[in-house]
């Protein structure tokens, strides 16, 4: 069976993508799903390739059960359109960037704001960008990427990819 591979795309590669990544790997364990997925983070812009997450993203995904996020900052590339099924965005300007480097509208079809999976979601699309905030701003990131991860998977039950309990 062929494993559901999952990117998450902000801006730089060291605040939202790779907390939301670890989020959702923990929920992915927690649900006992792991191992049908395969899950990456990436960054539309190239400031921090190479760099390990932001101390405070860190402390934020450690407070919600993750043991270190183990990753460096990488920047999306076209061939990410191939590899991933689904390309979730951290807000509308990851969305426009993302999309711009394809005219292929079947790629396009694999990208998605991930907050419309917040299940508290009202009117605002955007996982909001901490990196210039306080520590506060993170951790309100952390509880979004958890709803947003929590109503992904809900996403992917009614679309029947999985099953759980």
């Amino acid at each position: 069976m062929n494993k559901i591979r999952v990117l998450f795309v902000c801006t730089g590669n060291i605040c939202r993508s790779p907390l939301a990544e670890g989020v959702f790997k923990k929920l992915l364990s927690d649900h006992g799903l792991s191992a049908l997925f395969e899950v990456d983070s990436a960054g539309t812009e190239d400031y921090h390739v190479g760099s390990p997450p932001d101390s405070r993203s860190i402390k934020v995904a450690e407070f919600n059960g993750v043991s270190g996020l183990n990753h460096k900052a990488r920047q999306f590339i076209k061939s990410d359109f191939d590899k991933f099924d689904y390309i979730l965005v951290m807000d509308h300007l990851n969305y426009d960037a993302v999309i711009s480097k394809t005219s292929n509208h079947e790629y396009h079809g694999k990208v998605m704001l991930f907050r419309t999976f917040d299940v508290d979601l009202t009117d605002f699309y955007d996982v909001p960008d901490p990196y210039y905030g306080t520590e506060d701003d993170f951790a309100e990131v952390g509880e979004i990427v958890k709803r947003a991860g929590y109503g992904f998977i809900e996403y992917l039950k009614q679309q029947g990819k999985i099953s759980c309990t």
